[in-house]
């Protein structure tokens, strides 16, 4: 098995990203991480899946996800020619001033950015390549995460 990037344009339209979504599911194959967002023209979306497959499978469903009606586009994006990046956001939980820099270290290490710092918890976010912030969070997995979302891989 092998991770594939697909980059979708699609119609605007109610469901079709329950339609992409329930392709993928109908052959047993998890999606890794989707994200999905109108474009410059507000009729047209542009989603990234991301996808553990075969090259057998993954060429089945690039044919059936290309024959849906509302995909005008699909390409598999190659990660070496690709800009592919990811947000991900932490809430952290600080017991003292100690852990605070520590947190705050290790945010800088990775060019992160903190977002808000309470009495007893710090917010960060890192943008950057899927393997960076899967590094930045196991980093800080050291702390108590309290709170932690990403977005999914987006790709130009």
């Amino acid at each position: 098995m092998k991770k594939y990037i697909l980059s979708l344009v699609v119609q605007n339209n109610f469901g079709v990203l329950a339609r992409i979504s329930s392709l993928f599911a109908r052959r047993g194959y998890n999606i890794d991480s989707i994200s999905a967002s109108p474009t410059d023209n507000p009729k047209i979306t542009k989603i990234t899946v991301v996808v553990e497959a075969d090259d057998e499978i993954i060429e089945k469903v690039f044919k059936q996800v290309s024959k849906l009606e509302e995909v005008e586009k699909v390409t598999q994006v190659d990660e070496k020619q690709a800009i592919c990046k990811e947000l991900a956001l932490l809430k952290i939980h600080t017991e003292d001033t100690t852990t605070s820099a520590e947190i705050s270290n290790t945010v800088s290490e990775f060019q992160g950015k903190i977002l808000e710092i309470q009495p007893n918890s710090v917010t960060v976010e890192l943008s950057d390549i899927p393997s960076n912030v899967d590094s930045f969070v196991t980093a800080l997995s050291q702390f108590e995460i309290e709170e932690m979302c990403r977005t999914g891989v987006t790709a130009l």
